[in-house]
């Protein structure tokens, strides 16, 4: 059996893990081929795919629709990182007769790296730090957290972190999402209240919602416009929720402090992305998950999904 792991960029899925369950396995031993770059192109894809019966995709790197899927007659079984993987299409797969499965996940990592993207705006940390090494001294005034108003979209495994850390800083916590109760919110410290209200009165917003037909969009020019003209805006969780085109346009008016990414609609994020160079800006390429013990949960469950699959019972199935 022939196994693909996708993505690969840093090279660390054979050391995340260790695999000799699955090349070692008694009945069906495998090989296992590391790919490091990212093919967009479908059919480029479906070239490089064609020789391998499992494929191991790292959360919505690489995308595996239905027409792809069906260029794979050899291909039966998908391993995904994460519970959730919208970009796979999972119904397509069923009926082909592929096996699909996940892993567990961690929703410590993302938060962390949020608040990394708040402090590093607030304090302005990549200019200072750059200032420093060029011999400068002291060229920004940063902002304080404490006293101040942290507005999460989304209450979840990660927005509920934050909002715990935000506690802890001092900050008044409110937030948002279609089915969030007061007293959902009041478990974690914080207050629910409407859209507007939290964009017109938070001083930092961050984004924690899924990606689904609801959220997609759902800040755009208006939305941006409510916000405070100095507030920070921060997205650790899907690029299109927020407006792409209206951020831009948002930001080159000089409305807004700062904004954090990162996550963004098109990933790799391509050279001459404008965002590259928009003003007030700290971005970084999708870290969120990126760490080692994320990695070590990811891709442990991913040799304990094909060991599994090789004795003939999938776990974690979606």
């Amino acid at each position: 059996m022939r196994i693909a792991v996708l993505d690969d960029y840093q090279g660390v899925a054979l050391t995340s893990a260790d695999w000799s369950d699955v090349t070692d396995h008694p009945r069906t031993p495998c090989t296992v081929e590391v790919f490091r770059d990212h093919v967009s192109d479908p059919d480029a894809l479906v070239q490089r795919l064609a020789p391998f019966d499992a494929v191991v995709v790292m959360r919505e790197r690489t995308a595996l629709p239905a027409d792809v899927l069906a260029a794979l007659p050899r291909l039966r079984l998908v391993v995904t990182t994460g519970r959730r993987n919208p970009s796979i299409d999972v119904a397509a797969a069923t009926a082909a007769g592929i096996t699909v499965c996940g892993t567990d996940s961690l929703a410590t990592a993302p938060a962390e790296l949020t608040w990394a993207l708040i402090l590093g705006l607030a304090r302005h940390l990549v200019p200072e730090a750059t200032a420093v090494r060029d011999g400068g001294w002291q060229t920004t005034v940063g902002r304080d957290l404490s006293g101040h108003t942290l507005g999460l979209l989304g209450l979840g495994r990660i927005g509920s972190q934050v909002a715990t850390v935000g506690r802890a800083f001092g900050m008044d916590v409110v937030a948002w999402s279609r089915n969030l109760t007061p007293a959902r919110a009041e478990a974690v410290g914080a207050r629910a209240v409407p859209l507007d209200e939290l964009l017109a009165t938070s001083d930092v917003v961050s984004v924690h919602l899924p990606l689904v037909d609801g959220t997609r969009g759902l800040v755009g020019e208006r939305e941006l416009a409510l916000m405070r003209p100095d507030a920070l805006l921060v997205n650790t969780s899907r690029g299109p929720i927020i407006d792409g085109r209206a951020l831009l346009a948002t930001l080159e008016r000089g409305h807004l402090g700062g904004v954090g990414l990162d996550v963004f609609d098109e990933e790799p994020l391509p050279a001459g992305h404008p965002l590259r160079t928009a003003p007030r800006t700290l971005l970084t390429p999708h870290l969120g998950y990126v760490t080692r013990d994320v990695y070590a949960t990811f891709f442990g469950g991913v040799v304990e999904d094909v060991t599994a699959y090789l004795d003939g019972s999938p776990i974690r199935l979606l």
